[in-house]
């Protein structure tokens, strides 16, 4: 069987993420999913608010998904994928005030899980009126939307255009790889919702970065602290690119001791990697301490041959990041 599609679906409180899940369910034309609905208490109530899908309705009560009932959510999953007859998609939506990386790792390091079922999306919603004052208060409404391939700023009826500018532009500044929507009570193409294959190295895209330099990195965002106010707290991005091609025995092992020493502030990163005498690029997704890489496809003919890459956490140091990489270009030969 093809692994089932699995959609994790955050966002703060009150955004709207029940409203948009039961849209899902009541449009699926036929399809089949299992849902499951993280509580943070002992009586459920979210499960009673999804429509259209009463058994295969699974509340994971006094925890955070992302946490204490994370054995919960390995438990019922394993149980959903030895299912006769299987599922169309499986759709997860956490507490508002759930980190959805730990969710993303689950499917990322078990065994089981990860052959019978494959990470598709994070989608965030988002109430587009306060999400600004949200990401200056509420550090869980950050690393929501640092997780998110999607954003639907939702409510989008109910605010104005300056609302909505500010709101894309934050979401732009924390997470600059996002695709951002305004949406009004979740209104989207359930074409645009499901199968976007955001976790898929083959389809891996990143944003023009600056124009880069032959001998070193150019960082378009760099990191933005929020203690400023204007984000998240501790919440920031790095984005770099570098013209010159990196060596392959210095650059992986700096991958890899990033995400181990660093892979708790470390939320999400992406990069497109050009190897000095390599003619396939280098891809790469790490969520915290899992890294997902290898090499993808030739560098097309005509194809800018650059290395992209994007980092997304908490205390991140951009002066180091590119300093750190700038040691890992090929050396230059000089005649």
């Amino acid at each position: 069987m093809a692994p089932i599609p699995v959609t994790v679906l955050t966002g703060f409180l009150g955004a709207g993420k029940t409203t948009l899940l039961n849209r899902l369910l009541r449009e699926a034309n036929g399809k089949r999913y299992a849902v499951i609905v993280n509580e943070y208490g002992e009586i459920g109530i979210d499960g009673g608010l999804v429509v259209g899908a009463d058994e295969e309705v699974y509340e994971l009560n006094n925890g955070c998904v992302c946490c204490k009932v994370r054995g919960d959510l390995v438990r019922v999953v394993s149980n959903l994928v030895r299912r006769p007859g299987g599922f169309d998609g499986i759709l997860i939506e956490t507490t508002g005030l759930a980190d959805p990386a730990p969710v993303a790792q689950t499917f990322q390091l078990d065994d089981l899980l990860r052959q019978h079922t494959r990470l598709d999306s994070v989608i965030c919603v988002a109430d587009a009126r306060h999400l600004p004052m949200q990401l200056s208060s509420m550090p869980e409404a950050g690393t929501q939307l640092a997780q998110a391939d999607l954003v639907l700023l939702n409510k989008a009826d109910l605010a104005d255009e300056t609302m909505l500018v500010a709101s894309e532009h934050a979401v732009h500044e924390l997470n600059p790889t996002a695709d951002v929507r305004r949406v009004v009570r979740g209104e989207l193409p359930l074409s645009q919702l499901f199968d976007r294959r955001a976790f898929d190295n083959a389809r891996l895209r990143l944003p023009a970065i600056g124009l880069g330099k032959p001998d070193g990195g150019l960082p378009l965002h760099g990191y933005r602290p929020v203690n400023a106010g204007r984000h998240s707290v501790g919440v920031g991005s790095v984005s770099l690119s570098f013209k010159r091609p990196f060596d392959q025995t210095r650059f992986l092992p700096w991958l890899q001791r990033l995400v181990v020493e660093h892979g708790a502030d470390l939320l999400r990163a992406k990069g497109i990697v050009a190897f000095g005498g390599e003619s396939y690029r280098f891809v790469f997704q790490a969520v915290h301490m899992t890294v997902d890489s290898g090499l993808d496809r030739l560098w097309a003919a005509g194809e800018t041959v650059e290395s992209k890459l994007v980092f997304i956490g908490r205390r991140l140091d951009e002066s180091a990041l590119r300093e750190e990489l700038t040691h890992c270009l090929e050396d230059v030969c000089e005649v």
